[in-house]
């Protein structure tokens, strides 16, 4: 399998999810399942149904994180020597030459990607578009609603 890029705060996130699902969440959902045998017959038992498919839910959802966390590779932006190219984990503040408007983006893994937070994906197209280019570059992508050109004002490792 091919290694999964994360920043470290990316992995403290997974490994915080793996800790609250194996800890708090199995526990209560065998409690659940150990409360709803209690009300006898299985076989129409709609509790029982339920909390066996949540802990199958929980179960898959242990095992993903884990193989995500066993094939990391994690990225410390400011370890990074990229000489002010665009790389994986550089926050990357744009302006938008279509609007004028200024845009900051971190490029960061597909687990930790929240636009609304100013994180995109490695694996996005405004991400592609970026990496490898310098301060004063335009990258060009299209989007949903067009082709955009973003220009790279500035390159940060934080």
């Amino acid at each position: 399998m091919n290694k999964i890029p994360l920043t470290i705060k990316g992995a403290e996130q997974l490994r915080a999810e793996l800790h609250r699902l194996k800890t708090v969440d199995r526990p209560e959902v065998i409690a659940a399942i150990a409360e709803a045998r209690s009300h006898g017959d299985l076989s129409e038992n709609a509790e029982y149904e339920a909390a066996k498919d949540r802990q199958g839910f929980i179960e898959g959802r242990i095992k993903e994180v884990e193989g995500k966390l066993s094939h990391a590779l994690i990225v410390d932006p400011q370890l990074l020597d990229a000489d002010g190219r665009c790389v994986f984990g550089a926050t990357i503040e744009l302006e938008d030459l279509h609007n004028g408007s200024t845009l900051t983006y971190q490029i960061v893994g597909d687990d930790e990607a929240d636009s609304k937070l100013g994180k995109i994906s490695v694996s996005s197209p405004i991400a592609r578009a970026l990496i490898g280019k310098y301060a004063g570059d335009v990258a060009e992508f299209d989007a949903p609603g067009g082709r955009r050109e973003l220009e790279i004002l500035d390159v940060r490792y934080v």
